[in-house]
């Protein structure tokens, strides 16, 4: 793994052992087995294709984007199958990581569909560094919001994932779903696939997007579809009696 260290960024570079391909319009965009996962943020990294591996031409655009790790990138239009993603090739051309220089970074949501092999992979590329296990577990778990219980049960399940706390997801026969209001609110994971949200409603107080549920996870995650599971970072979570400290994650600031 090559790390590029300044005092403002922090970045990770490897090579990904799989075939990448995307997609535009039903036609091919790019297709490679020398895909670079770059770390641009901490959380997930992104794909970088080397330019000969790229199937469409690239319209030169005049937006030049900055960054203080990989230098000033030049935008290019991608155009295939009759439709157009202005701005969604980049190139660092002359990035200070020379590892950059002949690489093509494309816009994730700007293609139509990723297939890392012939799995069809949402949300951004799959993290070789992350892991998720469902364990199932007789402990008792109850959730609670300003003393009032939202959930109480003692066949629940806990999804470990890396560097995330654990998540109690719990049967919805167990969750007081009258106190859950149907939001717009969906995400996507990698690992997880679709999520549904509700708000919670205690009182005069309606605590948004609180609960998540995932209908249809993926095959990795699928001990936890149809089950309700809440922010541990905005609830009171006893398990076995104890109370459990609330975790500090990315999550925490926009739930207080």
């Amino acid at each position: 793994m090559k790390t590029e260290t300044n005092s403002t960024a922090r970045l990770h570079v490897e090579p990904s052992p799989k075939r990448v391909r995307t997609y535009l319009g039903g036609d091919l965009v790019a297709d490679t087995t020398q895909a670079r996962l770059v770390w641009e943020v901490p959380y997930y990294p992104a794909y970088y294709v080397p330019s000969e591996d790229v199937k469409v031409d690239l319209v030169p655009t005049s937006k030049v984007t900055q960054s203080p790790s990989r230098g000033d990138a030049r935008h290019y239009t991608i155009k295939a199958g009759g439709k157009e993603a202005p701005d969604a090739a980049w190139r660092y051309v002359d990035s200070p990581i020379e590892e950059l220089r002949n690489l093509i970074r494309i816009d994730w949501n700007a293609m139509d569909g990723w297939f890392e092999e012939d799995e069809e992979v949402f949300t951004h590329p799959r993290d070789p560094y992350k892991r998720v296990d469902v364990l199932p577990t007789s402990r008792h778990v109850r959730v609670e919001v300003d003393g009032v219980v939202l959930a109480e049960s003692s066949t629940a399940h806990i999804l470990f994932e890396t560097s995330l706390p654990p998540r109690w997801y719990i049967p919805k026969v167990d969750v007081r779903m009258d106190l859950l209001v149907p939001t717009e609110k969906v995400s996507h994971c990698p690992y997880k696939g679709q999520a549904q949200y509700w708000s919670v409603q205690v009182g005069d107080s309606l605590i948004p997007d609180l609960a998540w549920s995932y209908r249809a996870p993926f095959p990795e995650s699928i001990k936890v579809a149809g089950l309700v599971c809440f922010y541990n970072e905005a609830v009171d979570l006893f398990i076995d009696g104890e109370l459990q400290q609330r975790p500090e994650t990315p999550f925490s600031k926009q739930k207080r």
